[in-house]
């Protein structure tokens, strides 16, 4: 069982999603508690960890197996959260 850590940033961007979709993220996030690397996740490429998709929104995270901790770090929808 991994412990989860969500970010300020992350956390102020999920308060701003539509009531639904946020149930929808939360749910996700915390399933990442049983299993970091869940079907359908994705190793990112340009920076470091993984992204796990969300309807129209991307939760992006990052993995640190020794310290058994998830932190996530950015949730925005999909045209948006790889920019900067």
């Amino acid at each position: 069982m991994y412990r989860l850590e969500v970010s300020h940033t992350a956390h102020r961007q999920i308060r701003r999603l539509p009531t639904q979709t946020q149930e929808r993220v939360d749910s996700a996030i915390a399933r990442l508690a049983e299993n970091p690397r869940p079907p359908g996740a994705k190793k990112l490429t340009a920076r470091d960890g993984y992204r796990v998709r969300v309807g129209d929104y991307r939760v992006l995270y990052q993995v640190d197996d020794g310290a058994k901790v998830v932190i996530i770090y950015r949730v925005m929808s999909r045209g948006d959260v790889y920019r900067a």
